[in-house]
């Protein structure tokens, strides 16, 4: 059973298709790199998986429950109120542009939501969150503030934030792109351990060889349709679509 699946998804913003039909699959402990040109649909796409967005129609199915389905109008019905709760808790999400609580501490940052929404104690969620920031390399900026913070540095406490909540799939939305080339190689060095220790992923990116050397499939969007699905050696090495090898081949020349 999938740990994520997406059917025939579609969301349209006024007159535009933004998602024109997208199926996607991730397995449990599978990363999937979802790449493509700008304004393709990619976050749009995680959006809609994480209900920050609702599509029109198609079908979301997350850890073997239904988010959404089609009614026998062929238009998007979700589940209850309770159960896209629930469903919710499944999922993880890192932010392009970190989305911190300025005016919280990291360690505050982290224990918020286990505390309020999973009901764990404050010395729980304290004790987790401390090993959490162990791992990321932080242990010492547990009472700084998001200001007093590298954007490195923020986006580390972003991806604790996130795995606090013990998800079963992490969504990545373009997490390097706000920062430098120096600092983008801290972010993908944990993505790549949370990788090797099998976190079930889903990393819209636009760094190519970590898509080629840390994903299990790599799908490609273009004007909201994946245009090609498959293992990173058939997408980079073996593609028959001539749009997919030109747009990897201006990374290739980089």
């Amino acid at each position: 059973m999938p740990v994520l699946e997406t059917s025939g998804i579609r969301k349209r913003f006024g007159g535009t298709e933004i998602l024109k039909g997208i199926s996607v699959r991730v397995e449990k402990g599978e990363v999937l790199a979802v790449i493509g040109p700008s304004g393709s649909g990619k976050s749009t796409l995680l959006r809609c998986i994480t209900q920050l967005e609702t599509v029109d129609s198609g079908e979301i199915r997350i850890c073997g429950e239904t988010l959404v389905q089609n009614g026998p109008d062929g238009r998007a019905v979700y589940s209850s109120r309770k159960t896209c709760g629930r469903i919710a808790l499944h999922v993880g999400l890192v932010f392009q542009n970190f989305n911190l609580f300025p005016h919280f501490s990291v360690l505050r940052n982290i224990t918020e939501a286990p505390i309020h929404v999973l009901g764990k104690t404050k010395a729980e969620a304290e004790a987790s969150a401390m090993e959490l920031l162990k791992k990321m390399g932080l242990s010492d900026r547990s009472g700084a503030f998001p200001c007093q913070l590298s954007g490195g540095q923020q986006q580390r406490v972003s991806i604790a934030r996130a795995l606090a909540m013990n998800p079963d799939v992490l969504l990545f939305d373009e997490p390097t792109s706000a920062l430098d080339p120096e600092l983008t190689g801290e972010i993908l060095e944990v993505m790549r351990g949370l990788a090797a220790e099998k976190m079930t992923m889903v990393v819209v990116t636009h760094e190519m060889a970590f898509a080629r050397d840390v994903a299990d499939q790599v799908a490609f969007l273009e004007d909201g349709a994946v245009v090609e699905q498959g293992p990173p050696e058939q997408v980079f090495g073996r593609s028959q679509n001539e749009r997919v090898r030109a747009f990897l081949s201006r990374f290739s020349q980089g």
